[in-house]
C-alpha cells in the first residue's frame, strides 16, 4: 500500500515556521524535509498542495519579515489581482522602513522608506496602505498571517518606478481596465510624488498607459512601438462599418487608416482566428491598411515589425517629426 503522508490538520494548507512546527510537536525534522511540504525560505515551509504562485511567496515573505513591511509594486499588484504582474519565482517586492535593516536577498526586493523630512514637511510615503489580506491563524505555531500591500494606485508608482517600462505600463493598463484604479487616483498619487526620486518616470509611464488594452501582450507591443519612435497609437478604436457593424483592432492609427492586430491570444482557438480574420478583411475592405503581429515575431523579430509598421504609416501620409517635436 502507499504510504500515507504525515500532514497534521493544524498544518494543513498553511505556510508556516519549520521550528515553531518542530518545537509544537507536530513534526519531527524528518518529517518536514518530505514531499509533503515545499521550503519556501530559510524555516518557511507550506502544504505542498497549495498553488505555487506569487502570493504563495508573499505569504512565505510576511511570514518573516519585520513589523512595519508591506508588499509594494508588482507583487501588491498581483495581490489585487493582476496575475500577470509576477510569478511565483519573481523576487517579492517589499517596502520597508530602514531602520529594520531589512535587506535584499534571493527571492525578495528590498524598497526602504524614505525618512521623514524637517518638521512641518509632508512624509515622503507615497500613500497609505490599503487593508491587508487576512489568513486565519489559529495555531500554536507562527503561520503566514494578514498581507499588508499597497493601495492599487500606490502599487502602480511604485511599479513604474522600479520595473522597466514595457512591462510596468502592462502591468498598469491591467489595474486600469479592472478598474482597481483610476486616471484620478494615478494623478493624484503622481502630483503627491512629483519631487521623488522616479516621480518622472513614473508620471510618464502613467502617460503611456491605456486601459482599453485587452491583454499584457498587446500593451507591451503598443509601447515599444512608440519607444521605437513611431507615433501613439490607440487601443481597441472602434470602427464603424456601413452595415453597422463596429470593429476594434487592437491597435489603429485612425488619421492614417492603419491598423496592427496581435494574433497572439488567438493562436490555440482556430475558430475564433477565423472569425477574427473574416472581421479584419472587412476593415480591410474599407480602406484599411492592417498589419498582423505573432508573439513570436513581436519577441524575436521586433525590429522588422517597427520597420512594417513604419512603411505602412509613411505610405499612408506620416512623417516623422524632428526629436522633440509634436507627433
Amino acid at each position: 500500500m502507499p504510504r500515507v503522508a504525515h500532514r497534521p490538520d493544524a498544518l494543513a494548507w498553511q505556510v508556516f515556521r519549520g521550528s515553531g512546527a518542530v518545537r509544537a510537536g507536530l513534526l519531527t525534522e524528518h518529517q518536514l524535509r518530505s514531499s509533503t511540504w515545499i521550503r519556501l525560505r530559510h524555516d518557511v515551509y507550506a502544504d505542498a498542495r497549495l498553488a505555487r504562485d506569487h502570493g504563495l511567496a508573499c505569504r512565505a515573505v510576511t511570514l518573516r519579515a519585520p513589523a512595519g513591511t508591506r508588499i509594494a509594486g508588482p507583487s501588491a499588484a498581483y495581490l489585487h489581482g493582476v496575475e500577470h504582474a509576477a510569478s511565483f519565482t519573481d523576487d517579492v517586492h517589499v517596502l520597508a522602513p530602514a531602520a529594520t535593516g531589512l535587506r535584499s536577498q534571493r527571492g525578495l526586493r528590498v524598497h526602504t522608506v524614505q525618512p521623514r523630512p524637517a518638521a512641518g514637511g509632508p512624509p515622503l510615503d507615497p500613500a497609505p496602505r490599503a487593508p491587508g489580506i487576512r489568513l486565519e491563524n489559529t495555531l500554536p505555531i507562527p503561520t503566514a498571517g494578514t498581507l499588508v500591500r499597497s493601495d492599487p494606485a500606490t502599487a502602480a508608482w511604485e511599479t513604474a518606478v522600479w520595473l522597466e517600462p514595457v512591462r510596468a505600463v502592462g502591468i498598469v493598463d491591467t489595474l486600469l481596465a479592472r478598474g482597481l484604479t483610476t486616471r484620478a487616483a494615478l494623478a493624484e498619487v503622481a502630483v503627491r510624488t512629483a519631487g521623488r526620486t522616479g516621480g518622472k518616470r513614473a508620471g510618464w509611464v502613467f502617460g503611456l498607459a491605456d486601459a482599453a488594452a485587452q491583454s499584457p501582450p498587446e500593451s507591451h507591443l503598443r509601447v515599444r512601438l512608440v519607444l521605437a519612435g513611431l507615433p501613439r497609437p490607440v487601443a481597441q478604436y472602434p470602427v464603424r462599418l456601413s452595415s453597422g457593424l463596429v470593429l476594434h483592432p487592437d491597435l489603429a492609427w485612425p488619421d492614417y487608416r492603419v491598423a496592427v492586430e496581435y494574433d497572439g491570444r488567438w493562436h490555440a482557438d482556430a475558430d475564433q482566428l477565423h472569425r477574427d480574420r473574416q472581421q479584419l478583411n472587412l476593415l480591410v475592405g474599407t480602406g484599411w491598411l492592417v498589419l498582423h503581429v505573432t508573439s513570436r515575431r513581436m519577441e524575436r523579430d521586433l525590429a522588422a515589425v517597427v520597420r512594417e509598421v513604419r512603411a505602412a504609416l509613411v505610405s499612408r501620409g506620416w512623417r516623422r517629426r524632428p526629436p522633440g517635436g509634436p507627433r
